[in-house]
C-alpha cells in the first residue's frame, strides 16, 4: 500500500514526510535548503538584498537526494500563491510539476517497486509510469539512449 496523500502546508512538512519515507525504506537522505527570496530558484525578480516576499514571508526551497538505487532527487519549490510543486528526478528522468502533497506517495511508489517502464514498438520509445493512490498516474517519456540498468530491469 502506498498510503494516502495528506496535505503538506509547507516545505518543512514535505521534508518531514520524505524523511519518514527514507527511514521506512532504509535509505540515506541528504537535504539542502535555500531560504529567502534572493536564494530560491524561482525568485528572479527579487531585488538586491531582498530576502522576504512582499507579504513578509521567507520562501523556503529544498533539494533532497536519496541514497541507493534507484537514484531519486526531489526539488521542493516554495508555495507561490497556493501552487507549491516539485521536480522529481528518477534515474535521470525528470517528472516536473508534481504537487507537493503527492511527493511522498510518488517516492514511495518508486521505492516499493510499483513504478515501471513501459516500452512501445511503434512509435518506438519508453515511458516511466508511476502510479499514485486515487487512480492518479504520472507518465514521463524516456529517450532510449538514457535507459539505466535500474530502468532496464523495470521494463514491462
Amino acid at each position: 500500500m502506498i498510503g494516502c496523500m495528506e496535505h503538506l502546508p509547507s516545505t518543512e512538512a514535505a521534508l518531514t514526510a520524505l524523511r519518514e519515507v527514507a527511514r521506512a525504506y532504509h535509505r540515506e537522505i541528504e537535504v539542502s535548503h535555500d531560504i529567502g527570496a534572493d536564494q530560491t530558484s524561482r525568485r528572479t525578480a527579487a531585488g538586491v538584498g531582498a530576502t522576504a516576499d512582499p507579504d513578509g514571508s521567507l520562501p523556503h526551497e529544498a533539494f533532497v537526494e536519496f541514497g541507493g538505487s534507484p537514484r531519486i532527487s526531489v526539488r521542493l519549490y516554495p508555495d507561490d500563491e497556493g501552487d507549491a510543486d516539485a521536480l522529481i528526478t528518477v534515474e535521470g528522468v525528470e517528472c516536473a510539476d508534481v504537487p507537493r502533497d503527492a511527493v511522498p506517495a510518488f517516492v514511495r511508489s518508486v521505492l516499493s517497486g510499483l513504478a515501471y517502464v513501459k516500452g512501445k514498438r511503434f512509435p518506438p520509445g519508453y515511458r516511466l509510469i508511476v502510479p499514485l493512490p486515487g487512480d492518479e498516474t504520472y507518465k514521463e517519456f524516456i529517450p532510449m539512449v538514457t535507459l539505466t540498468p535500474w530502468l532496464s530491469t523495470h521494463v514491462r
